[in-house]
Formats: structure tokens, C-alpha cells, sequence
């Protein structure tokens, strides 16, 4: 497995498996065990997933040494604050069985980031976090928060792919030495993404599927990738992109869909703020 070195020195698997949406626990269970035996060493939670004790129950069943895995939790906006913080680190940690985080990241950014960033600071000087970052951060708001605080984000996690490529966001992250993560790679399918006529000719070229040509080019682009998905033979499939490797002429036909705006939502719309803080 390809790795990226973090700014802080920590190594992080450039492809990893996502849970989002998998609030059920024992398909939840289940679904971890069989993307670590895929070979899956990065595991992506959030408290807002509802799942961090499935993963706990998968992390104990695996059998794969704690120094091997490499797992990453968000702190939810209702939290982001400097007691919540501190409080939801340790209830996290709790329900995932763990002495230590391999990362930790403010989910949105909103309510008192700055607080909240201070506690994850105090966390990661005490060695109970290996690496912190942020979630969903316009380069803005990154850039203050990397200004005015000790400590630069490791990461920013935020929708990426096709249709919605970060193309800025990703050269000011090079420019600020914040690794750029993909959620979302396959937009869910919006779009009509996997019917897209320039990525499936791209397959064929390598007799490849659509979503391991995404995937391919999030790791190319050096963008960390966290796909989901329930299916084994998915799993399996999405692992299987380390044995080709994109032509620039392929690259450069991808970046051209760029529709340059979110399929989801926009985290600078009130409305969205307004639902996130009653969710």
C-alpha cells in the first residue's frame, strides 16, 4: 500500500475505507472486517456516523496488530469547542476501544473552532492523537486557523472527484503542506457518475471499472481516497488500482469534467449551517 507522509511525519495510507451512512452494527461490523481482510488499513469514522462501537468490535475481531491500523474520527459541531472537544475525544475514544487516534478532525467548521482546536492541540502534545486536522474547510477559514494557532492541520478532508475536483483548494493545500483527503470520491453516484461515457472509455483502456479509474486518479493527483461501499467484491475492486496507471492525456481528459461546484451542498449556504446545528 502507497503511503503519504503527513506534515507532522505521521505515514497514512493513501486509500482507506469510509463508513458513512452504516448505522447499522453489525453490517457495519461486518463490512470493516472484510475491507482489513481486503488489505484496507485506514479506517474513516465520525461520531455523527453513529458506528464507532461496530468498528470497535471489528478492531478486536481483525487480528491485525493496533500499530497496523490507522484510524481517523471527526468531532461534531454540537462539540466543537474546547470542553466539548475534550469531553467528545474521550467518548469517542471510549466507544472505539482505543488508547490512541491515528487522527483526529474538527467535522465542520463551525460553532468555536478555535477552542476546539486548542484542546486537540493539548491531545496531540499529550500523545493521545498521532495526527489533527479539519473536515469541509474553506481555504479561508483553513488559513486562519493555520495562522493564528501552534499547530497546522495535517489534513484537509473535503468532497472530491470528478464533477467537483478542489482544483484551487488542492494547489493551496500543496502551497500550505496540508494533505488534501478525498470524501465522496464517487459523489454517490450523482451525476450519473458511473455512466460518465469519457471515464468508461478510460476503463476499457485498462479494462478497469469506473470507480477504480476515480480512484486511480484521486492517488495519482497524491489525493487520499476513502471510498464506501457494503460489497466485498466492491472492496476487493477498489483495492485493485495499484497495477496501471493513468496516461497524462487520461488526466488531463478527467480533469476536464470539473463542474467546479458541490454535489451535496454548499457549507457556506445559512440554511445548511442552520441544519447541521439542529441535526
Amino acid at each position: 500500500m502507497k503511503t503519504i507522509t503527513l506534515n507532522n511525519g505521521v505515514s497514512i495510507p493513501i486509500l482507506g475505507f469510509g463508513v458513512f451512512q452504516m448505522s447499522d452494527f453489525q453490517e457495519c461490523k461486518r463490512s470493516v472486517l472484510d475491507a482489513i481482510e481486503c488489505g484496507y488499513r485506514l479506517i474513516d469514522t465520525a461520531a455523527s456516523y453513529f458506528n464507532e462501537e461496530a468498528i470497535r468490535e471489528a478492531i478486536r475481531e481483525c487480528n491485525i496488530p493496533r500499530q497496523e491500523l490507522f484510524i481517523t474520527t471527526k468531532l461534531w459541531v454540537k462539540d466543537t469547542n474546547y470542553e466539548g472537544a475534550k469531553r467528545a475525544f474521550e467518548t469517542s475514544l471510549q466507544k472505539l476501544g482505543l488508547d490512541y487516534l491515528d487522527l483526529y478532525l474538527i467535522h465542520q467548521p463551525y460553532n468555536d473552532v478555535f477552542g476546539a482546536w486548542r484542546a486537540m492541540e493539548e491531545l496531540y502534545e499529550e500523545g493521545k492523537i498521532r495526527s489533527i486536522g479539519v473536515s469541509n474547510f474553506s481555504a479561508d477559514r483553513l488559513l486562519d486557523l493555520t495562522l493564528y494557532n501552534k499547530i497546522k492541520p495535517a489534513i484537509n478532508q473535503i468532497e472530491t472527484h470528478p464533477l467537483c475536483q478542489q482544483i484551487s483548494q488542492n494547489q493551496f493545500l500543496k502551497e500550505q503542506n496540508i494533505q488534501h483527503q478525498s470524501w465522496g470520491p464517487f459523489a454517490e453516484g450523482r451525476g450519473n457518475m458511473f455512466a460518465n461515457p469519457l471515464l468508461m472509455q478510460i476503463g476499457e483502456n485498462h479494462n478497469k471499472s469506473v470507480a477504480q479509474v476515480i480512484l486511480r486518479w484521486l492517488i495519482q493527483k497524491e489525493i487520499i481516497a476513502i471510498p464506501k461501499t457494503t460489497s466485498k467484491a466492491r472492496m476487493k475492486e477498489n483495492f485493485e488500482i495499484f497495477d496501471f496507471e493513468l496516461s497524462f492525456e487520461e488526466m488531463e481528459q478527467i480533469g476536464k469534467l470539473d463542474q467546479g461546484v458541490s454535489q451535496f451542498f454548499d457549507h457556506r449556504d445559512p440554511k445548511i449551517i442552520q441544519w447541521m446545528h439542529d441535526r
